[in-house]
């Protein structure tokens, strides 16, 4: 088996010990396992593991899905939703992959299309320019699902986000949680200048279009956390399930309602 250990560099020092633990143990059980210091060096891989929180699964997701390799997640963040271990399970987690008695939890993602095509495990965020210099006030926003209008929204800007990517932005944002076998997304305004505006759930299969419709300057587009264009006035982005999908490796033991109590309660402190 091809095996690859990722790590972002601020957790790299952190978890060194760990990363060439890790790999010992793998090479020594007959494995192929290099160190991944360029996420595009993941070609030919079949399990990567993850030393790191929420963000550094987000940076690698896309790549990995569009290459079938599988993820296992070691959490080195402060909350980590997406990890499966906590760092100091690592012996188990890769007792896991060498014994090949894991299971696994595909997560949807989004296609993005704007000009080219981007793919987002968590969520798109469509949000007014808050720059110094371009600084935009409250915004409208035209939001359709298969056709048909949602709402204006007069609002800061607007989240798609899948089922993985509810307990995110959308979350810190009111919108609803999501449990990951659910076939549907969601669509949450932010901070929304009508009491009539509200987060909408809705099935994966349909098809999300946003249109700016009034703002001084083109609108952010924010992918996974990263800023990948700008959205002018009377532009539409599209918005809908990539036929890709991101393959966690789990233990098949997850409580996800427990997972999640657990995690709110450390964000909480």
């Amino acid at each position: 088996m091809n095996v690859g250990i990722y790590s972002n560099k601020k957790n790299f020092d952190r978890g060194c010990t760990n990363i060439l633990r890790i790999r010992e143990r793998l090479v020594n059980a007959g494995n192929s396992c290099k160190i991944i210091e360029d996420i595009a060096d993941v070609d030919g891989l079949e399990v990567l593991f993850v030393l790191g929180g929420d963000g550094t699964i987000l940076t690698v997701a896309a790549k990995c899905a569009t290459r079938g390799v599988k993820i296992i997640g070691i959490n080195y963040g402060h909350i980590g939703f997406l990890t499966e271990f906590e760092a100091d399970r690592i012996d188990e987690a890769v007792s896991l992959v060498i014994e090949g008695k894991y299971k696994l939890q595909k997560r949807a993602l989004l296609e993005v299309s704007y000009g080219e095509s981007f793919l987002a495990l968590n969520d798109i965020a469509i949000q007014r320019n808050t720059g110094a210099v371009n600084f935009s006030n409250t915004v409208s926003i035209n939001a359709k699902i298969d056709g048909t209008t949602v709402d204006n929204f007069s609002a800061d800007g607007i989240i798609v986000s899948t089922p993985t990517g509810s307990t995110a932005y959308s979350l810190s944002a009111g919108g609803s949680v999501l449990s990951p076998d659910l076939h549907a997304f969601s669509l949450t305004p932010i901070c929304a200048h009508s009491l009539h505006s509200r987060p909408v759930v809705f099935s994966d299969d349909s098809t999300v279009a946003i249109t700016p419709l009034n703002c001084r300057e083109p609108l952010v587009m924010i992918v996974d956390g990263k800023v990948v264009g700008k959205l002018p006035v009377g532009e539409t982005v599209t918005i809908k399930k990539s036929h890709y999908f991101a393959e966690f490796i789990t233990r098949g033991e997850e409580d996800f309602f427990k997972k999640l109590l657990i995690k709110l309660s450390i964000w909480s402190k």
